[in-house]
């Protein structure tokens, strides 16, 4: 990574010019302490690349049925049967790759978002657009999005 990192540089700055070197290769070491100290690796490992693909798919599909149901919320009159409001989601990942991709789908997707997260007790708090049958949304979310995210970094 470092190697790279230091080529990526002297490519962009055009120039073998010993400033230019010298930046570069202070760049690469920097980032490469920097990206062991964030956290435990443990080596090079198989990237599970057909899981990672369906999990984009579902999620682009989630976020125009998303899309649709904001618009449908937002262009209607209010029912009182829809309510926004907190949903508490139990997490069985802690890997800080798997969370920070959770973070990223829940983000990208209109009508959640992101309130919290306790490491602690590894709850996961969203704010949800369209507050349905909170048992089944949980499921859904941990069926959808956490256990395919296992599988690819765990």
């Amino acid at each position: 990574m470092k190697t790279l990192l230091f080529l990526v540089w002297l490519l962009f700055a055009q120039t073998l010019a010993f400033a230019q070197v010298a930046a570069g290769a202070v760049l690469a070491l920097g980032a490469g302490a920097l990206h062991r100290a964030l956290g435990p690796h443990a080596g090079p490992r198989r990237v599970r690349l057909l899981l990672a693909a369906r999990l984009v798919a579902v999620v682009a599909g989630d976020i125009v049925l998303s899309n649709l149901a904001v618009a449908r919320i937002v262009l209607s009159p209010a029912s009182a049967a829809r309510r926004a409001g907190f949903l508490a989601v139990p997490l069985d990942t802690r890997h800080g790759g798997a969370l920070a991709a959770l973070a990223i789908i829940v983000t990208a997707t209109p009508g959640t978002s992101w309130a919290g997260h306790d490491p602690g007790s590894n709850v996961l708090t969203l704010h949800v657009l369209d507050l349905g049958d909170e048992e089944n949304l949980v499921r859904g979310f941990k069926a959808r999005y956490e256990r395919p995210l296992q599988e690819i970094f765990e």
